[in-house]
């Protein structure tokens, strides 16, 4: 059996970024990846403006506590001032240009405004105090965003602020689902003795929208060599991965592995890690091809560590590895495989992670009930106090 780090090398290597670009309106881009920089085109913010509400001042008219200036003039925000007579204040918004001649605003809790329309500075300001000044945030020319970037909510606000209507993002990665096992029911319809509802079908498709791919939900393919043959052979023919769930283990019924490699061909199958050792990976047609196992949690997990990075590649994402904390183990777990196991935790009040009492393959609550996954290495004792590596679903989903 390959180790993950070995699985998760040969997954990337294979991991082709795909080519094709479009343009896309900035409202419709989110999750999407960008496919080139993009450029500022002004200063952020474009004047020096207001970082409050209250008076622009000559810091030289505002020698002593106490002085009083008369108003010469209203800025609202989206209004420009005229420049700043020596000796006065203008009233200014947050916001608000600052005039020309002002070096500082004083907030307006540091005033009093008397009846006959005079301020009284009660606190002196510092130069340049409560003023933000062009191109504090973003210069023109500064790469606001680079290319391979995820298009998070932020990131289409940040995009928004130089005024970019549209983007260049990548093509979406176009992938064919396929799941497999002749006891599977679909949600609504009766279930029949010796069935189950298909968790995986909801499940896949649900985290590959979340992960922006264009997904032909393609159903559930018979329990036999020939019909899953010609299923992956049409998938192969208008997808950039297909995706199957079950049939890639060693029992009589499995048939997904000998038709990968009856179909095209078979680069990878076994792992040592826990849950989720019978995962395939190679090729069918120009499509490439990874067989996930069929029991939802081992499925849920080996999307996760080792399907994510590899659609984020060829996703022509930058950042496809994701950030491990270090956190103290509220759990003992003495009996430790000797694969390397991601183990469902959750994160408890006092901030340590708290294994869940039930680790089998099939419990998928644990999946919904925990914040993450413990990354725990082959043979590997935890005890309640030790520090581990905790992957947060937030991380990874």
């Amino acid at each position: 059996m390959l180790t993950f780090e070995e699985a998760l090398e040969q997954l990337l290597l294979a991991a082709h970024p795909v080519r094709d670009e479009e343009n896309v309106p900035l409202k419709a881009a989110l999750g999407r990846i960008l496919a080139k920089a993009l450029v500022s085109p002004l200063n952020v913010p474009p004047l020096d403006n207001s970082a409050m509400d209250g008076y622009a001042v000559r810091c030289v008219d505002l020698s002593i506590v106490g002085t009083a200036l008369p108003i010469s003039q209203r800025i609202p925000a989206g209004c420009i001032g005229q420049p700043l007579e020596p000796g006065t204040a203008a009233r200014i918004f947050t916001g608000a240009p600052v005039p020309i001649g002002a070096d500082a605003v004083v907030m307006q809790e540091r005033c009093t405004l008397t009846n006959d329309h005079l301020i009284v500075v009660d606190v002196l300001p510092k130069l340049g105090e409560n003023i933000r000044r062009a191109g504090e945030d973003i210069r023109t020319g500064d790469e606001v965003l680079s290319k391979g970037t995820l298009l998070t909510p932020q990131a289409v606000g940040l995009a928004a602020s130089v005024g970019a209507a549209q983007v260049t993002v990548v093509r979406r990665l176009k992938v064919g689902l396929l799941t497999t096992g002749d006891e599977l029911s679909e949600p609504g319809e009766p279930l029949p003795p010796g069935s189950i509802y298909n968790s995986n079908r909801a499940l896949l498709r649900a985290m590959l929208e979340r992960l922006g791919c264009e997904v032909n939900d393609m159903g559930r393919v018979p329990d036999t060599l020939e019909a899953t043959r010609q299923a992956l052979r049409q998938a192969a023919l208008q997808h950039d991965l297909v995706l199957t769930t079950g049939g890639v283990s060693v029992g009589e019924e499995d048939h997904v592995k000998p038709a990968v490699e009856a179909e095209g061909e078979l680069n990878l199958w076994k792992i040592a890690i826990k849950p989720g050792k019978p995962l395939a990976f190679g090729k069918v047609g120009q499509a490439d091809f990874v067989g996930l196992p069929g029991n939802p949690v081992s499925a849920f997990v080996t999307f996760l560590v080792l399907v994510r990075p590899f659609i984020r590649q060829r996703q022509g994402a930058t950042d496809i590895t994701p950030r491990a904390l270090r956190m103290i183990s509220g759990s003992d777990w003495l009996k430790p495989d000797k694969r390397r196991e991601f183990l469902r935790a959750r994160i408890d009040e006092e901030g340590r992670v708290v294994l869940y009492p039930h680790q089998g393959s099939g419990v998928l609550t644990s999946t919904v009930r925990s914040d993450g996954l413990i990354d725990n290495p082959p043979n590997q004792v935890i005890r309640a106090g030790d520090s581990v590596r905790f992957l947060p679903f937030s991380e990874l989903l």
